[in-house]
């Protein structure tokens, strides 16, 4: 049933304290209840649309999640850019200026620095390109069609009547929206693909880590999969596997001279303005729209033969792991054409991208398609030795490329920098200090030349080349079969993505798609030498070699982020930075044990899996902790919390709760005092001894003299985030005992730790203490949900704006179930905090049998609106594991619709097609 529709009287209220309290703050303008209603759309009723060609029927839910009805295909996609914008435009135009580098515009000089790095990037440019050269002329229709619509949505509105957001820009600049262009929406693949982009994290950490930790410790760091234990995702080899890719060998690493632009910002005004201005913050240097750089990003997806199911049809499931937002990043919708011909195809119900046309993930009447992040290396960064407007190639000198970009700055003065380039990519080191970092401590071999301050350092990536992926969207969505899908996946470029499969016929599979290098020289794992030619690209895997699957024998197939395939029986590299598997070895084993039984998979069941809240890691860790003696007894309470525990991370769990106290404490003292500076969570200082070699180690007086040192990086991306690659390390130096990991330093307070067993009763007892302060005395208080919250952050204006801006559009805390690794993956970074950093974005089950049948549930609602009925409507759902139905059939849609909105041709170009 759809949710109650809350109390009308009730949100006027709460919009009216709001508005009290901000014109009590005197913010210049009296906010009234109908400037924040000002930008709640018309959902009902008719609306005259410029461009269509005939009526569309838009029908939303209890939850305002629409489905569109269009005699033609143009203006299906015309009506989706109008509704997209009805609720999202804030979002969609925010994502326009980051993926074009133009954020300067909307929020002033504090965004200087993340559009100098993105237009050092391209995104933008190779977008165009994209659109001009690339992709088929059916998909550039959809895409101006999509454009049409949002357009025809932006000539009716403007200001505080588009959303809230821009009557508080209002305080800061004058910014009015431009017209959507097609190329805005092609855009957001290249977001997409920076997100999930490989291990480009990885490569940059070893070459910093280096700089303290032996090469034998930096392996330690990072295990090999345990192939032995969980299984990769293709488990039946087939023609595919033979090829001629070179798993290469061991390359050089990273490095970086930085260039300066000049680009300092400058002085903000005072007041709101001011307020609004320090956005300089709101995103990373990197930026990342889908959340944090680390290893949380992920994702679960898996789908069962019919033989196993109480259908008698194959069920599939995906919760795709993303950084929380507000809104989410996905947006819930159908695309129905009123008949289904060659010429108007779409009959396709999922999760869409506000700001791009089609369905991203979901099903048609034939086909229902899931996406995990498949993680391959599809970047290398390149030490690059310039010199004097030159850069070192095979002994050569060559010119480097450059290029002058102009940033405007709202309320500033504009800023140029200067974009350079060679033959391996863009010059990122330019931009951000971490790649400068690694061009200073990236290891070398001897032949090298002359590292002086340090390498500069470029990026080599796929996405930076054009590609077609925008046609692969389309192709799916009308997709019928498993050969048409599959061609589908051949154009779907990047990101690449695990891409599993049913249909009605009752098929299972799964799709390696991808444009995935084959290397020369190097395996990825640390910066290449960019002056060394035989490191370079040999062309990319070929499609028909790229691993897949159709109706293995098992009945099942597990994508979590794993390794794709067994390297000992294929002959391409991948990538050797997997996901180790925790998740989809916990799936496979609740999906075996129930067929193992004799029993069938129910929708339930399903339901059930993407919840599990298992601990795979307690498991290993308990018994070691549990054999601690522990003397005092107001320890020895919180550790009895552990004895009879069943690993599982309720949100009422005080034993989880605890447990993952233990985990996070035992971390820090093993690792996380022994990494430099640039992997320690900001603001975490250390008495270290002196860096220089040449300075005295004692005083004058014999005491030791010590450096203090802070670390740099942020709470959701520093180490060690206690993600499964932390679960395997600790898993093989648990049976160590001695190992030099478990040592840690005296305090004034505490001795010296010598082995584990002294490690972990320090463990145990910082835990207690620290849960103590946080959740009280009374262990019967405590719950893992008080400590594991989840708050929904408007990721612009929410992250920085004025304190009641931020009440406004903000929403939460949440008590959260699950963790890191688990099924149910709420993510959380030790090293910063037991908040939740990344989440299950949505879930989806599909039912083959019966698409009616199908359940879904989204982060947060359809709307981008504060206020708005539907603005949060589902999180409380989602945070208690419930759904809603998913129907798709005129009939059922019909039966749930609250809301009929015609959307009919007028103006400017009605009747044309």
């Amino acid at each position: 049933m759809p949710a109650k529709k809350p109390s009308r009287r009730l949100r006027v209220f709460v919009i009216a304290v709001v508005l009290v309290v901000l014109s009590g703050l005197g913010y210049g303008a009296f906010w009234t209840v109908s400037t924040v209603r000002a930008s709640y759309p018309q959902v009902s009723g008719e609306i005259e649309m410029d461009g269509l060609s005939g009526p569309v029927t838009v029908q939303r839910d209890g939850n305002g999640i629409p489905r569109l009805y269009a005699d033609s295909a143009l203006d299906l996609f015309r009506a989706q850019g109008y509704v997209h914008a009805q609720d999202r435009f804030w979002e969609m135009d925010v994502r326009r200026h980051m993926t074009s580098g133009r954020l300067s515009e909307m929020f002033g000089d504090g965004q200087v620095e993340t559009d100098a790095f993105l237009r050092t990037l391209g995104w933008r440019q190779v977008a165009q390109q994209e659109y001009d050269e690339e992709l088929a002329p059916e998909t550039k229709e959809y895409l101006d069609a999509y454009a049409e619509g949002v357009n025809a949505y932006l000539g009716t509105r403007s200001g505080e009547e588009l959303s809230v957001e821009y009557a508080a820009l209002g305080f800061l600049n004058d910014y009015a929206p431009e017209p959507w262009d097609p190329v805005d929406s092609v855009a957001w693949l290249k977001a997409m693909a920076w997100d999930l982009r490989g291990n480009m994290e990885d490569e940059i950490d070893r070459s910093l880590l280096a700089a303290r930790l032996s090469p034998e410790q930096i392996e330690e760091l990072y295990p090999g999969y345990p192939y032995d234990r969980n299984n990769p995702i293709v488990q039946e080899i087939g023609d595919f596997a033979g090829g001629t890719g070179d798993t290469g060998g061991t390359g050089d690493t990273a490095g970086g001279d930085v260039q300066g632009d000049g680009t300092s910002p400058g002085d903000a005004a005072d007041g709101v303005t001011t307020q609004l201005g320090a956005l300089a913050a709101t995103l990373d240097e990197i930026p990342a729209l889908l959340g944090p750089a680390g290893s949380g990003i992920g994702s679960n997806s898996w789908v069962v033969s019919g033989e196993y199911t109480t259908t008698g049809m194959p069920l599939l499931a995906n919760d795709p792991h993303l950084g929380p937002s507000l809104p989410s990043v996905w947006y819930q919708m159908g695309l129905y054409c009123t008949e289904v011909t060659e010429e108007c195809p779409f009959e396709v119900s999922g999760f869409t991208f506000s700001g791009m046309p089609g369905v991203v993930i979901g099903h048609n009447e034939d086909i229902a398609w899931g996406f995990t992040n498949l993680g391959a290396d599809v970047t290398d960064l390149r030490l690059e030795k310039l010199d004097n407007g030159n850069y070192l190639r095979d002994g050569e000198e060559k010119p480097y490329e450059t290029r002058t970009e102009t940033i405007r700055v709202a309320g500033g003065e504009d800023r140029e920098i200067t974009v350079r380039s060679t033959e391996n990519g863009p010059i990122v080191s330019d931009r951000h200090d971490d790649f400068a970092e690694t061009g200073r401590t990236a290891p070398v071999e001897s032949g090298a030349p002359d590292r002086g301050n340090g390498y500069a350092v470029s990026l080599t990536w796929t996405a930076l080349e054009p590609s077609n992926t925008m046609d692969a969207v389309f192709a799916l969505n009308t997709a019928a079969d498993f050969d048409d899908f599959r061609s589908a996946a051949a154009d779907f470029a990047v990101p690449a993505q695990n891409m599993i499969y049913a249909d009605t016929a009752g098929n299972i599979g799964y799709q390696a798609p991808g444009r995935i290098p084959v290397r020369g020289a190097g395996d990825g794992r640390y910066p290449a030498p960019g002056w060394d030619s035989s490191y370079d690209w040999d062309g990319y895997v070929p499609t028909e070699e790229l691993p897949w699957e159709l109706n293995p024998e098992r009945g099942y197939i597990v994508t979590a982020n794993q390794a794709v395939i067994d390297p000992a029986g294929y002959d391409h590299f991948l990538t050797d930075d997997w996901s180790y598997g925790t998740r989809s070895a916990r799936i496979e084993e609740l999906l075996v044990s129930k067929i193992e039984d004799g029993g069938k998979i129910s929708m339930g069941d399903m339901q059930s899996i993407q919840l599990d809240n298992s601990n795979e890691m307690a498991r290993v860790l308990v018994p070691y902790l549990l054999d601690i003696e522990i003397s005092d007894p107001y320890i020895r309470e919180a550790q009895e919390l552990l004895e009879g525990w069943d690993f599982s991370q309720d949100s009422d769990s005080a034993a989880a709760a605890y447990y993952n106290a233990v985990w996070a404490n035992m971390l820090q003292l093993a690792f996380g005092h022994k990494l430099p500076k640039e992997l320690r969570v900001e603001g975490q200082c250390l008495r270290v001894r002196p860096a220089d070699d040449s300075a005295p180690l004692e005083d004058a007086n014999g005491q030791a003299l010590f450096d203090t040192e802070c670390g740099e990086r942020s709470p959701d991306s520093a180490w060690p985030d206690g993600g499964d690659r932390w679960f395997e390390v600790v898993r093989e130096l648990i049976e160590q005992p001695d190992s030099d990991w478990w040592t840690t330093p005296a305090t004034r307070t505490e001795p010296a730790a010598t082995d584990r067993d002294e490690l972990l009763a320090r463990a145990l007892r910082d835990a207690r203490w620290e849960l103590t302060a946080k959740l009280g005395k009374d262990i019967g208080t405590w719950s893992w949900g008080r400590l594991h919250q989840l708050t929904l952050t408007n990721q612009t204006l929410g992250e920085e704006g004025p304190g009641p801006l931020r009440w406004m559009l903000n929403r939460g805390p949440w008590n959260l179930a699950g963790g890191a690794d688990a099924v149910n993956a709420t993510a959380w970074n030790a090293a910063g905090g037991y908040e939740t950093t990344w989440v299950p974005s949505m879930r989806m089950i599909v039912s083959l049998a019966d698409f009616d049948e199908s359940l879904w549930i989204n982060l947060s609602g359809a709307s981008g609106h504060a206020y708005h009925e539907h603005y949060t409507d589902q999180t409380g759902m989602w945070a208690r594991g419930e759904f809603l139905p998913w129907p798709s059939s005129a009939e059922a849609v019909a039966e749930g619709t609250r809301d009929t909105l015609t959307l009919t041709p007028g103006g400017a170009g009605a009747g044309e097609e």
